[in-house]
């Protein structure tokens, strides 16, 4: 029993902080490092990705369906967001091609994911500050823009500074509505998502013994279900009150673990 309430409420963080500026990759290691849960294992990642890339997938399924047209001959359909996300993704891939090693063992550790929680909580608040004077909610991101974003973006690979944060932040930087910024950033997530999905899938036998198929299927569905529901409704909380709930939250909790860490204060 305690096996699935640990998996599924591992299935429900990852669907519910993937697309939030929150990290996902540091609330995911928290419950390790915390309350000593085990590692459920790759092919249990490899599932709630999937879940998670399937929920993006379905959000954007028209403007998907679009690129798809675009690239076809003779097609007159625009396709420079589309070049634009392959730009903004090649930083992120080059960065974790060169530095994963790094970033799976001592990037991993709880000081860094306080120290980048409290840091790009704080530069997406100065972010979200600024973004006030902006009212182009339609702005496409340019390509020269979609670099500076994916060069952001690579900063992710370390937990605690949250791929959708950091990139939402370098684009309200640059100038665009969070509406733009965070419909970008959502887009940007489909290679990186799927990508990493791929090469989860490469890495594992494919043996689902270790995991079973039907918790496999069960972290899936949650996470899918839940990614699903809170993309809605981040970008509902987005156009009514903003991203101060979420630089709040980022502050407070680096504020308990620092004082967790520290209990002799």
């Amino acid at each position: 029993m305690a096996d699935w309430v640990q998996l599924i409420a591992l299935a429900l963080i990852q669907g519910v902080t993937e697309f939030l500026p929150v990290s996902s990759s540091a609330h995911l290691i928290l419950p390790t490092e915390i309350l000593g849960w085990d590692d459920q294992g790759l092919l249990f990642d490899v599932g709630v990705h999937a879940g998670t890339l399937c929920a993006v997938l379905w959000h954007f399924r028209e403007t998907l369906r679009s690129w798809a047209i675009s690239v076809m001959p003779g097609s007159k359909v625009d396709r420079s967001e589309m070049w634009a996300v392959v730009v903004g993704t090649l930083p992120a891939v080059v960065a974790g091609l060169v530095f994963k090693d790094v970033i799976a063992s001592d990037a991993r550790a709880v000081p860094v994911i306080i120290a980048t929680t409290v840091i790009f909580g704080v530069l997406l608040g100065w972010a979200d500050h600024r973004a006030k004077r902006n009212n182009n909610a339609t702005a496409v991101v340019s390509a020269r823009h979609a670099l500076l974003i994916g060069l952001a973006q690579a900063l992710a690979l370390i937990p605690g500074t949250s791929r959708s944060g950091v990139t939402i932040t370098a684009a309200l930087f640059l100038g665009y509505h969070p509406a733009s910024a965070t419909r970008f950033s959502f887009l940007l997530s489909v290679p990186v998502i799927g990508g990493a999905l791929l090469l989860m899938v490469a890495s594992s036998t494919g043996d689902v013994g270790a995991i079973g198929l039907d918790k496999l299927i069960v972290a899936f569905v949650v996470s899918a279900v839940f990614a699903h529901v809170t993309i809605r409704g981040f970008l509902y909380l987005l156009e009514r009150v903003g991203l101060l709930p979420f630089v709040a939250y980022r502050l407070l909790l680096g504020l308990l673990l620092w004082i967790w860490l520290t209990p002799g204060l």
